[in-house]
């Protein structure tokens, strides 16, 4: 199965971030991807966090909702949605006035959405110079999410999903592993300060310990709003080995990983089944 991560530098519009990421996955539909990845806050990196409250949606229906769809069913793909903004129906007052979960949401060639997960891990970093709060704005999931892909050569992926600062929390990928994921997704968002120092080392990390594929699309550039993202989007295989990746700026890279692949390793190393603990 050819996998396509999408990177992007995304803006603080939301209707030029979703004509850029339907070109890009256009192209990625063009390259034989099967499975197309977009980054975390594909469709608004904004001025202050509060942008985000301004175009959240219900879960179910919305702008970026309907074009997620509509990509999926038009160009035959099934489609991760990065992460958006979506309303938050239970809970205080406060919490459905003033945050949102930021989503990811999977979506099937036939435009069905087929799975839904809440970013569970905030980020918070300070290092003096930068500082970030996602708590301010958002509400953490609580609930890891897979899902079921059958590809054209008529394979089964289980896919585990996850978002940005998850990947520091190796717990929930073995969580992943021990649902029998083969496919691991990571879009993100990660600071180029942050990136720099840790992000091909944890996607690597979590490849190798999880004996699992690892999809990691991530915004790579300097944006509009002054912020600048690592990038550096990979595919991993099994092994640790990185298939492809992109420095910075927005683009698609494609992949292929196979069963085969995974069983030989799983096979030749087979630490999945010497968990003790």
């Amino acid at each position: 199965m050819k996998v396509a991560t999408v990177q992007m530098v995304s803006a603080t519009g939301l209707q030029a971030n979703l004509d850029r990421a339907g070109e890009l996955l256009a192209q990625a539909a063009a390259a034989g991807a099967e499975l197309a990845v977009l980054p975390e806050y594909f469709c608004l990196l904004g001025h202050r966090d509060k942008d985000k409250l301004g175009i959240r949606e219900p879960f179910g229906d919305g702008p970026i909702q309907r074009f997620l769809s509509d990509a999926a069913r038009r160009l035959d793909l099934w489609i991760v949605g990065g992460t958006l903004p979506l309303t938050i129906e239970t809970g205080s007052p406060q919490d459905r006035e003033q945050r949102v979960t930021n989503s990811s949401l999977a979506f099937g060639p036939d435009g069905a959405c087929v799975r839904r997960y809440d970013k569970i891990h905030l980020f918070r970093f300070d290092n003096g110079k930068e500082r970030f709060d996602e708590s301010r704005v958002l509400l953490r999931g609580t609930e890891p999410a897979t899902f079921s892909l059958p590809s054209r050569d008529g394979h089964t992926w289980t896919v585990g999903m996850s978002v940005c600062y998850d990947l520091r929390f190796p717990e929930l990928y073995r969580g992943h592993a021990r649902a029998g994921a083969d496919l691991l997704l990571v879009p993100s968002a990660f600071t180029w300060t942050t990136g720099q120092a840790h992000w091909e080392l944890l996607l690597r990390a979590r490849a190798i310990e999880n004996l699992a594929y690892v999809a990691a699309p991530a915004q790579g550039g300097l944006h509009e709003n002054g912020r600048r993202t690592w990038g550096h989007s990979m595919v991993v295989d099994p092994w640790g080995e990185i298939l492809c990746q992109r420095d910075e700026g927005d683009g698609v890279d494609v992949a292929e990983i196979t069963h085969a692949r995974l069983a030989q390793v799983r096979l030749q190393l087979p630490a999945l089944e010497h968990r003790v603990l």
